[in-house]
């Protein structure tokens, strides 16, 4: 299995973008997450969804991000409303399922800014 990350952008404060993580390979038994870091800070996490459909979010994101999958497409989808100056920075998506290597998409770059 390996990781496309896509659909960053440049946007406005306020608006939204879609992230798509395409699981190549066939990937329904991962979980998943995305992280992202910000120039000069800490890779760190954004959301995640099981491959049971439980999701989490970092605290700064809840009600604003909402992380789905469509195992059809073998794709994960973060999509991101009220984007703030905050949110910008490089988008990984990270796949992992017990007893096999974790796996790490290439990143897309997301940034918000007037």
């Amino acid at each position: 299995v390996q990781l496309q990350a896509s659909g960053g952008g440049l946007v406005q404060p306020g608006e939204s973008l879609k992230l798509s993580c395409e699981l190549s390979g066939g990937g329904s038994y991962y979980a998943v997450a995305w992280f992202r870091q910000a120039p000069g800070k800490e890779r760190e996490f954004v959301a995640s969804i099981t491959s049971t459909f439980v999701t989490n979010y970092v605290d700064s994101v809840k009600g604003r991000f909402t992380i789905s999958r469509d195992n059809g497409q073998n794709t994960v989808y973060l999509q991101m409303n009220s984007l703030k100056e905050g949110d910008t920075g490089v988008y990984y998506c990270h796949a992992g399922r017990p007893g096999w290597p974790v796996l790490w998409g290439q990143g897309t770059q997301v940034t918000v800014s007037s």
